[in-house]
């Protein structure tokens, strides 16, 4: 459910803005995503297992702050970004 080490490194090299970004919404949108859909996963086969539940349901909420907070920052961006992830909205 973790991300290992060689994901995350090429999730912030897919999505990074310059050569030392590690923390821009961007890239820790997609980081979520990743997380989000990890766990999406692991619920086809475990479908009671309520507590992991609860933090992609956080998981969720924080990834649609940070939406919302790239929205009203830079529209561009927060549409090519929802576009390039394949999120609704």
């Amino acid at each position: 459910m973790t991300l290992s080490t060689s994901q995350k490194a090429g999730i912030i090299n897919t999505h990074r803005t310059h050569e030392s970004d590690t923390g821009s919404p961007e890239v820790q949108i997609a980081i979520l995503s990743e997380r989000i859909n990890s766990l999406t996963e692991h619920f086809k086969a475990h479908a009671k297992d309520h507590h992991s539940r609860r933090g992609l349901m956080m998981l969720v909420g924080q990834r649609r702050r940070l939406l919302d907070y790239l929205k009203t920052k830079d529209a561009t961006r927060y549409r090519g970004l929802i576009e390039k992830l394949g999120i609704r909205k």
